[in-house]
């Protein structure tokens, strides 16, 4: 039997970058607790656009946990209370009858607000485009026995790669950090023999753009590892300083 709930939802409300913004209150009746956070959200946009108001403005795509587009800080948890589980997976059974429910934008100097929920997350983007890729020739695909990879590194490097580029891990962070996603970036790719010989470029390039893109340093709070909803390890952070220390100082990359 499907169970309805009524809540109290305090989003946040911005028109655009140079909007001030603030905190405006909506009645959510009769939620169905099979819901999904975003199917809530677009229940009440549907009751906005009929009273002739603006609807709220939210990011999301393919609503199954795998593109990173969705995201926004529920009762001040990245992507909502539930581990490992993204906001358009975050089903509303997880909140009782009469909850008050604060929906706020990621918070970030590298994440700009477009617009109320949705933010520009071009920044992750700069990130690979500054080193997290390989440089090969294109043609046939190699077999995939070719090259031997020990299982252990195929594991770590496939766990590293899940990582989805949401930016929860920034949200998280006190300092607004995105070393956990620029470690995932750098141990998915140097855990593997295709990987290596861009290694140290690769470490120093991501390091000095998050620090030009205005990312702050990992002080080891470990909210990014709680709230990313693949539950990617600060083992990874652990590996990119590794391998920024050694592109410094056994190297010739500057």
């Amino acid at each position: 039997m499907t169970k309805a709930i009524n809540l109290t939802l305090k989003v946040w409300r911005q028109k655009g970058p140079e909007d001030k913004g603030r905190l405006e209150t909506y009645d959510a009746k009769d939620i169905s607790t099979n819901m999904s956070f975003l199917e809530m959200l677009d229940v009440i946009n549907e009751q906005l656009t009929l009273a002739g108001k603006e609807p709220i403005a939210f990011d999301h795509d393919c609503r199954e946990g795998i593109c990173g587009m969705c995201g926004a800080v529920v009762n001040g948890r990245p992507h909502g209370p539930e581990k490992g589980t993204t906001l358009c997976q975050l089903h509303m059974r997880h909140f009782s009858d009469r909850d008050t429910i604060f929906i706020e934008p990621w918070r970030s100097r590298a994440f700009k607000i477009i617009k109320d929920l949705v933010v520009d997350r071009g920044a992750l983007d700069r990130l690979i485009q500054a080193g997290g890729y390989i440089s090969a020739n294109t043609g046939g695909a190699p077999d995939a026995n070719a090259i031997p990879v020990p299982q252990a590194s195929a594991e770590l490097a496939f766990d590293a790669a899940a990582c989805i580029g949401c930016g929860a891990c920034v949200a998280a962070c006190p300092n607004a950090s995105a070393m956990l996603f620029v470690g995932a970036k750098v141990s998915h790719l140097v855990l593997l023999p295709q990987g290596e010989p861009e290694a140290a470029q690769r470490a120093t390039a991501m390091v000095r753009e998050m620090d030009s893109l205005g990312f702050g340093n990992c002080s080891n709070e470990r909210e990014c590892e709680a709230e990313c909803p693949k539950e990617i390890s600060i083992t990874n952070i652990a590996r990119l300083n590794r391998e920024y220390f050694k592109s410094r100082f056994f190297s010739n990359v500057k």
